[in-house]
């Protein structure tokens, strides 16, 4: 087997050097070996400064580091931790955008690049599976790949020893999130996940795309944890901007503007 995996990485290379990088954005040259953004563009990018320490949602400037925002002290998720790198505007929505209704899927390597530099970076200990979280086979039928998915067979190039677990199911077709508020959201997607046997691993990251509420990955942490699973980090390219609250804390924001996945 790693003598298959590096006769494909000598293929990629090959590719890479037939074809180098090219930059999304600009259409500069790339980042080689095989990043389709340029330095510039990837400098320029609407990165998350101050995260939250939970749900990865952005903080105020001034405040302390490795701090917790109002939404994880009131509702903690299931999940332990965030690895939410990008605000999801300009040019990232446009990126999502391209990706997951266009069939941009260089573009979704270039999303699955920055999320695995930006979980690499850490310093921290690495899950040993990655979690795709799963499409309705309707809407992969209707769609043909699954966003996520492609996310993390990415992701799994660049952090050597991780593996992909597709023991998630979707197991009924949900409603768009967006308009909905919390409880909502969250009764949107209860039951609507199962496992498929035991996870292999007690350290996962459930990988997605986009993450507002994040209730969809707390739905699934908490199928996870349920099966005795230890520790689970949810990982997504990028955080639309936090709802506007409404009247008790209820967020009145959907759960994500690029469609209804979740």
């Amino acid at each position: 087997m790693d003598g298959i995996h590096h006769w494909l990485r000598a293929i990629g290379h090959g590719l890479d050097r037939l074809y180098p990088p090219r930059c999304v954005l600009c259409g500069e040259p790339g980042q080689p070996p095989a990043l389709d953004l340029c330095a510039g563009c990837q400098a320029d990018l609407p990165w998350v400064v101050n995260p939250c320490a939970r749900c990865g949602q952005p903080l105020p400037e001034d405040s302390a580091a490795d701090g917790l925002c109002a939404d994880c002290l009131c509702w903690p998720p299931r999940f332990d931790k965030a690895v939410v790198p990008l605000d999801y505007r300009f040019p990232v929505d446009r990126l999502v955008t391209g990706f997951k209704f266009h069939g941009g899927l260089a573009t979704g390597r270039v999303l699955g690049t920055l999320l695995a530099q930006a979980a690499g970076a850490r310093g921290e200990a690495l899950p040993e599976v990655l979690v795709p979280v799963p499409l309705h086979r309707s809407r992969l039928i209707e769609r043909g790949y699954n966003q996520a998915m492609e996310l993390a067979r990415h992701i799994t190039r660049i952090l050597s020893g991780r593996r992909v677990w597709h023991g998630v199911r979707r197991v009924r077709a949900t409603s768009a999130q967006s308009g909905l508020d919390r409880a909502r959201r969250s009764g949107n997607v209860r039951g609507a996940f199962v496992l498929e046997g035991a996870p292999p691993a007690q350290h996962v990251a459930l990988v997605d795309d986009v993450m507002t509420t994040g209730a969809t990955l707390d739905e699934i942490a908490g199928c996870l944890k349920a099966a005795g699973v230890e520790v689970v980090e949810a990982w997504a390219v990028a955080r639309t901007p936090p709802p506007a609250h409404q009247p008790g804390g209820s967020p009145a924001a959907g759960d994500g503007p690029v469609g209804p996945d979740g």
